[in-house]
C-alpha cells in the first residue's frame, strides 16, 4: 500500500462530502461503512441537517478543526470547489473516489499542495476489508495493483 493511502486510512475522523438525502450515493455507503469500521464521519451537505441519522455540516470551513481529512464522492465539478474549500481551511488530507478524478481535477489539487488520494476505493483500504471490496482487494494484490 502506498504512504499516500496509508496516511489517509489512519486518519479516524473524516468529513464526507457526497452522501445525499435519498441514500442512494457511494457517500452514504462510505459513511455508513466508514463509521462500522471505527472513523467517526461528520457529513457536508449545504442543504440538509441531517442523513442516515448524523448531523451534516453546510460546509468544511464549519468542521474543519474536527476533522483530519475529507472524503469526495461528488462529480469533478463540484470536487474543484471542495478541493478550494479545504485547502483554505488547512485540510490537506483529501481522497478523491475514483471515478470522480479527471487530469485537470487532479491537476488542481496538486496545484493546491492537497495530499491526493485517487483512482482508489477508500473501502478496499479502510480496515477491516471486507465482503466484495476485500475479494477486490485480492485480485488487486494479485495482479500487482495494490
Amino acid at each position: 500500500m502506498d504512504q499516500a493511502v496509508q496516511n489517509f486510512v489512519d486518519k479516524k475522523r473524516l468529513a464526507i462530502v457526497g452522501a445525499s438525502r435519498s441514500g442512494k450515493k457511494f457517500g452514504n455507503s462510505a459513511a455508513k461503512e466508514l463509521t462500522e469500521r471505527g472513523y467517526e464521519v461528520f457529513i457536508v451537505h449545504p442543504d440538509v441537517e441531517m442523513i442516515d441519522n448524523l448531523h451534516c455540516y453546510p460546509n468544511l470551513s464549519a468542521l474543519a478543526s474536527e476533522v483530519d481529512g475529507v472524503f469526495v464522492s461528488v462529480p469533478a465539478e463540484q470536487a474543484k470547489t471542495v478541493f478550494k474549500e479545504a485547502a483554505e481551511v488547512g485540510l490537506r488530507d483529501v481522497w478523491l473516489q475514483q471515478m470522480a478524478d479527471t487530469p485537470e481535477l487532479i491537476e488542481y489539487g496538486e496545484e493546491l499542495d492537497l495530499n491526493l488520494v485517487y483512482g482508489k476505493c477508500i473501502l478496499m483500504y479502510a480496515e477491516p476489508v471486507r465482503g466484495f471490496h476485500n475479494f477486490h482487494r485480492m485480485v488487486w494484490k494479485f495482479i500487482g495493483k495494490l
